[in-house]
């Protein structure tokens, strides 16, 4: 028995205000991954939004706000860097048949969960990796550089995020980030990391879920980026430590 329910109004008004149509068969597949993700979370956390309304809009009409921008980017391979329950990966893979997404998260119990909702939905643009994301962009190694986008939503500051995301785009490729209300403030905390990681603000856009901050990559990403595992969250570019203060 479906715990969700069909969508509330609410989230197909958010999906019109940003020009989001949905297929036939779409709004089903969503409430499929929801069903599976308040089911698993009895059993592990995966999120602290238990109420079936409020993962509708949250979860879903959150990961799907990017649409748009996917769209015109024309990206056909995209990465969602710590996916966990898999949003917004999960989402835009039901919804954009036509791209590649891969979804990466470093706990294991996640990977299983997103691999028996991408088998439960049959979504065969759609692939799991277990893996940090410093490892996926390693150096002469991993997919450094193979993707047209990251895509992300809480997972961390956006200086952390610049140094784990831009190493896997393409040049010319793009960061887009679902942020919250302090999206511009941590614009200004990233400007190290931008300079390092070779990235140019493009734009910020307010939807009806969050802030989605789109960051260009103009070149290359130096050997050095990422640095080592954990230091991109423990000490981010530009982010002065209580010694250093």
């Amino acid at each position: 028995m479906s715990r969700v329910g069909t969508p509330p109004q609410a989230f197909f008004d958010m999906l019109a205000a940003q020009h989001i149509e949905l297929e036939p068969g779409d709004a089903e597949r969503l409430g499929t991954h929801l069903d599976m993700l308040l089911d698993a979370n009895e059993r592990f956390n995966l999120t602290a939004i238990r109420e079936p309304a409020e993962a509708w809009v949250r979860h879903a009409a959150d990961s799907l706000s990017l649409v748009p921008f996917v769209a015109e980017a024309g990206a056909a391979c995209i990465v969602d860097v710590g996916t966990g329950g898999g949003f917004p990966g999960i989402p835009l893979a039901i919804a954009m048949p036509h791209v590649q997404v891969m979804l990466v998260d470093s706990v294991g119990k996640k990977v299983r969960f997103l691999q028996e909702v991408v088998d439960a939905l049959g979504l065969t643009n759609a692939t799991v990796r277990q893996a940090r994301a410093e490892e996926v962009a390693e150096y002469k190694g991993g997919l450094r550089e193979s993707f047209d986008a990251v895509v992300c939503r809480a997972v961390g500051n956006l200086a952390t995020l610049i140094e784990l995301s831009l190493p896997l785009v393409k040049v010319d490729g793009l960061l887009l980030a679902i942020k919250g209300e302090k999206a511009q403030e941590e614009i200004v905390a990233a400007e190290r990391a931008l300079h390092e990681l070779r990235g140019e603000l493009v734009t910020t856009e307010r939807t009806p879920t969050g802030t989605i901050v789109a960051i260009r990559k103009t070149a290359k990403t130096v050997r050095l980026y990422p640095r080592e595992q954990g230091l991109a969250a423990r000490k981010p570019l530009g982010f002065k430590s209580e010694e250093e203060a």
